[in-house]
C-alpha cells in the first residue's frame, strides 16, 4: 500500500481498520511471546511478514539482493526476539527498523542503483514497488526522474520516504522503526517532499 504525496498520516484510520490492525499488531505480539518457549512459533512471523518486508527492500536495492537481505532481517529478528518490546512499537515496524538498518549496509549500491535508473531508465513489471513510489510522487512514466531525485536525498530522508512509500507503514511505526521522535519523521519526510517536488519540477514534469 502506497500513500499519496500529500496523504494524512494514518492517524485517520477509520475505526474498522484501526480494529483490525490492532488485532494484528496482538496476534504478532502472541506469536512473539510464544516463540520464546517454542521457537517454531516465529515460522508464522515468517510467513505473516517476509513478503512485505521483501518487497520494501526490493524497492530499495533491487530484486537480486532482495532474498538474502530480507532473511537475514528475519535470522536477526529470531535471535533478537526477546528484546522486542510490544510497548515501543508493533512487531512490524520493529522488522522494517532491521530491515531498514541491513539495507543502510548499501547505501552505495542503492545510490548507484537510482542513477543507473535515471539514466537508462528501467521496465519493471507491473505492479512492482518502483511503480508503485512513481505513482506515489507523481504519475506512472516519470521512474528515471524520481530515481535521479530519490538518489539526491540523505541517507536519512531517503529512508523516512520510502518506508512509508514502500512499506505503508504510519508516521508513528515509522518513527519506531528508526528509534527517532514522531515529529522528526514528520520533518524529514515534508523536506524530501519538496527535494522530489522541486526535482521533478527542474524537469520540467
Amino acid at each position: 500500500m502506497a500513500y499519496p504525496v500529500d496523504a494524512p498520516p494514518d492517524d485517520d484510520r477509520t475505526s474498522d481498520s484501526g480494529a483490525a490492525h490492532h488485532m494484528v499488531n496482538a496476534e504478532d505480539a502472541r506469536l512473539i511471546r510464544e516463540s520464546l518457549h517454542d521457537p517454531e512459533q516465529f515460522t508464522a512471523v515468517y510467513d505473516r511478514h517476509y513478503t512485505v518486508v521483501y518487497r520494501y527492500v526490493a524497492g530499495r536495492l533491487g530484486s537480486q539482493p532482495a532474498d538474502d537481505i530480507a532473511a537475514e532481517t528475519f535470522l536477526v529478528a529470531f535471535r533478537r526476539r526477546t528484546s522486542f518490546d510490544e510497548g515501543k512499537g508493533t512487531l512490524r515496524s520493529w522488522l522494517f527498523g532491521i530491515a531498514t538498518k541491513l539495507v543502510s549496509q548499501h547505501r552505495r549500491a542503492e545510490t548507484r542503483r537510482y542513477r543507473a535508473l535515471a539514466r537508462v531508465g528501467a521496465d519493471p513489471a507491473v505492479g512492482s514497488h518502483e511503480e508503485q513510489v512513481v505513482t506515489w510522487v507523481t504519475a506512472e512514466g516519470l521512474q528515471p526522474q524520481l530515481a535521479r531525485a530519490l538518489a539526491a536525498l540523505s541517507a536519512k530522508e531517503r529512508d523516512v520516504v520510502l518506508l512509508v512509500a514502500l512499506s505503508g507503514l504510519g508516521h508513528d511505526e515509522v518513527a519506531a522503526a528508526l528509534g527517532i521522535p514522531y515529529g522528526t519523521v514528520g520533518s524529514r519526510l515534508n523536506r524530501a517532499r519538496r527535494k522530489l517536488r522541486a526535482a521533478l519540477e527542474l524537469e520540467g514534469l
